[in-house]
Order: structure tokens, then sequence, then C-alpha cells
């Protein structure tokens, strides 16, 4: 029998991918309006050659960015959907946006914030189509600091829809896209940048789930240069528009304390543990930065460095700002505006920036609802992490199932006194591993001992004496 995610929707209350009741008949006939609306009044920018870069077959498409060299430093162009300009505060699909907090994926499909007539067609910044979009525009300095920033409402058209192997492909070869010719260089500015501002960067593989001819598998994605790059550019505008709401006295923004002086000299004393040179005033986010994400020593302590990585929330103000402002994992002030149709708070986010610019009152609307939105957030991200993690389980045991008693290569991330965490090299699996002495950071033999689908569980066992080297 085929292995699919059925039991796995059930648990977590969600629907099936192709469920017809996926979304209440009053918030479809809203978002068929919406599909149908005539264009806002707004200023025509459809001259400005916008791209978009996702994944491949995505049609949520929330961004898409021109990136210009302007002296010695950039402009750079960024348009993001525009959901306030046609989702009806307190309407059907404004309540029920706000019962989701944002769009959950699973591998056999996604459970979407809003209607795909709205998500995947009207409001999704595909090509050649003109949408309404929050037109951002920020100057970047020589060393990638912001000079200044601001958004305006406005019609875009993209000219490309492109994909991240295809971009990084393009750079390798010598011959970008002209509309992102300068991401390389401007995300290499941005990284170190944040790495000097304490920024906590973890370049970690990702597992991933996908479709096989058998069934489902883990792969590991590797972080390619334009998956950083890409990244820096929606971290620039979450930070020019944590500044701009800091600054006005209103917002919503997303937080991480910085790490307790214990947990950073720890991480620092596990570096040196592992071999790393660490100089005597070298920060956390400076060791990462130096590190190769493709050593197993690196992975290693890219893990232990997660737990620096403590006690992220939503901090929602209007008057004074939060007395802990910043996002330790970013490096400053941050907040979500850039993926308006897969996550609520981009949208009110969005409307205080808007607001702020224009020189206007941000709308009662938004202000009434900022102080209920992070909880609505912290619980959708809890449900996403959860979705995301037991699939992955799911998967990892169905991949395993019949090799019980076979041997495996594995990386050490992290060893305690009973044992520690392993990732198999093949299939890359992530697992509890029981055994004393696991050699952190180095390749080791384990062995397969049991697999169980109820608990979505794998155990692996290390003997002591068989390391790889």
């Amino acid at each position: 029998m085929p292995h699919d995610f059925a039991a796995l929707r059930a648990e977590l209350d969600l629907p099936a991918p192709d469920d017809s009741d996926v979304f209440p008949p009053d918030v479809l006939a809203e978002a068929e309006q919406i599909a149908h609306r005539a264009m806002p009044d707004v200023e025509d920018a459809t001259a400005i050659p916008f791209v978009t870069i996702d994944p491949p077959g995505s049609l949520d498409l929330d961004q898409a960015m021109l990136l210009e060299r302007v002296g010695d430093g950039f402009t750079v162009h960024y348009a993001i959907a525009d959901l306030g300009s046609v989702v009806a505060p307190g309407g059907a699909i404004d309540q029920e946006a706000r019962r989701r907090g944002q769009t959950i994926y699973l591998p056999d499909g996604r459970v979407p914030l809003h209607p795909p007539v709205m998500s995947e067609g009207a409001c999704s910044l595909l090509p050649d189509q003109v949408r309404p979009a929050a037109v951002w525009t920020i100057e970047v300095d020589s060393t990638g600091a912001t000079v200044a920033a601001s958004v305006r409402r406005g019609l875009v058209r993209s000219v490309a829809r492109l994909d991240y192997e295809g971009v990084q492909a393009s750079f390798d070869a010598g011959s970008p896209h002209p509309s992102v010719e300068p991401l390389a260089d401007l995300g290499r500015l941005r990284l170190a940048l944040r790495a000097s501002l304490g920024a906590i960067e973890l370049a970690l593989p990702e597992q991933e789930v996908v479709r096989t001819a058998d069934g489902w598998a883990v792969q590991l994605h590797r972080r390619t240069g334009v998956d950083a790059w890409n990244a820096e550019i929606s971290l620039l505008t979450g930070m020019a528009a944590a500044q701009l709401m800091l600054d006005a006295g209103i917002g919503l923004l997303r937080t991480l304390p910085p790490a307790e002086d214990e947990a950073r000299a720890a991480f620092l004393h596990a570096a040196r543990a592992l071999g790393v040179v660490v100089p005597p005033d070298a920060t956390p986010s400076e060791v990462l930065a130096g590190l190769d994400p493709h050593q197993p020593l690196s992975l290693a302590l890219m893990r232990d460095a997660t737990g620096l990585l403590r006690g992220a929330g939503y901090e929602a103000f209007d008057g004074a700002p939060p007395e802990q402002p910043t996002h330790a994992g970013i490096g400053g002030p941050y907040a979500h505006v850039t993926a308006p149709l897969r996550r609520l708070a981009d949208r009110f986010g969005t409307q205080v920036c808007l607001a702020v610019c224009a020189g206007a009152e941000v709308p009662a609307w938004v202000r009434e609802a900022l102080p209920s939105l992070g909880d609505v957030m912290q619980a959708s991200d809890r449900r996403a992490s959860a979705a995301d993690r037991a699939a992955i389980d799911l998967a990892e045991v169905w991949q395993l199932g019949g090799r019980v008693s076979e041997t495996f290569d594995a990386i050490v991330l992290r060893a305690d006194d009973d044992g520690g965490e392993v990732m198999l090299v093949e299939p890359p699996v992530v697992a509890r591993c029981s055994g004393a002495g696991l050699p952190e950071g180095h390749h080791v033999t384990v062995r397969l001992t049991g697999v169980d689908e109820e608990r979505r569980s794998i155990q692996l066992t290390y003997e002591k004496g068989h390391e790889k080297g």
C-alpha cells in the first residue's frame, strides 16, 4: 500500500490537497470578486523590469525585484504583492486568514492562507501580468548599509519568472539576468555587514521531502549562493520596515533576544574543542561566517549554534517601542512585510509602512489588530513547524523501512553522555543515536536497530571504535 500523509493531515486537522471545502463558501465568493476587480488608481510602475525568483512551479509569487548599481552603492526596487488594497478589513477573507495565520506546507500539497484564485492568480506577481504592489525603494551604500528606504503603492509587471537553480547557473556562467546582475555583490555585502552586527547566520543544509517513483524520500538541499543572496534582499527590506515602524512608534516586530553570555561562551568553547581557530575577541557570528558548510565539523558547530537562537516572538507596539526590539539572528530590528500571500503579519506590517511613508494615519483596523497578531502568528508558527517536522519524520521512517540491522555512514552533529544526534550520509536522515563516546563532528558507522511508524521514530546505535575518520 503506498504511503501518504492522510493520517498526519487528520492529526493536525488539515484538509486534503484536493478537498473542495478547504475554504468556506463566503471566503471563496469574496476571492472571486477580488479576482475580477478593477486595478486600483495608483502609480504606474510597470516600466520597471521586475523579475521573481522562486522554486520551479511556484505560483504564489509575493516578491519581485530590480537591482541597480548607483555609484559605489545600490538601489533596490522590491515589489511586494499588495493584499491590503484588495482584502476588506473584517471581511470573510480577513477573518479566515486571521484564523489560519500562514500557509502550511506538506509534501503532497499546501494548505494556503488565501484561496488560490488570489494567491496563485489575481494577486500573485506572475510574469507579464499587471498587479497592485507595495513598491519599496531602498538605497544602499558601498558597505551594504541602508541609506534611505520608502514604500509606495503602484502597479507592476514582472518581466520574467526565474528559479533558484537557473539563477545560480546564470551567475556561474557569468551571464545573470540584467535585473539581478548586482545580486551577488550586494548579497555578499549584506551577509558581511550582518555578521559584523552579530547576526547568527546558519548555512545548514535543509531536509526536504520529495516524491519519487517509489513514494517519498528525504533529500538534502544545500544552500547555494543565490539562496543566501536572495534572502538578503528580503531581510534588507524587513529591517528597513522595522526601522520605519520604530521611528513612527507603531508596528509589529519579529524579535529574538541576544544569547546569554554563558551560551555564547559555551558555543565558542565548543568551536575550539572541534578544532576551529577562534581568535580571543571573536564573536559567534564571526566564527559561523568563516565556516565551510560542506565540512562535517562545520555542520556540527552550526547545529550547536541553534542554541543561540532561543526565545523568538512578536512584539506589537503603538507608542513606546518594545524594550527588546531586535532580532539577534538577523542583526537588528526586523519586521515581516515581504510574504503577504503566505503570512498574515506581512499584510498589516506593510500597511503600517505605507501609511508612515505617505505621512498618513495608520488605519484603525490595523491598529486594532496589532495587539493580537503576535499570538496568531506564534500559534501558526508552531502548527507549521509541527507539520514540517512530522512530514520529514514520516518520510524518514518510510525510507528506512525494511532496513533494520543495516549499518550506515553518519556524521555526528551533537554528542552527550548517552549518545547524541547524527545525520546519515545517505539517506540524509537526522535522528537520535544511542551509545556513549560519539565523536562530535566526525564520521562514524551506526546501525539501524528499529523503525516505529506510529511514533515516527528511528532507533540508531553506535559502537565505539567504528569511527570513519
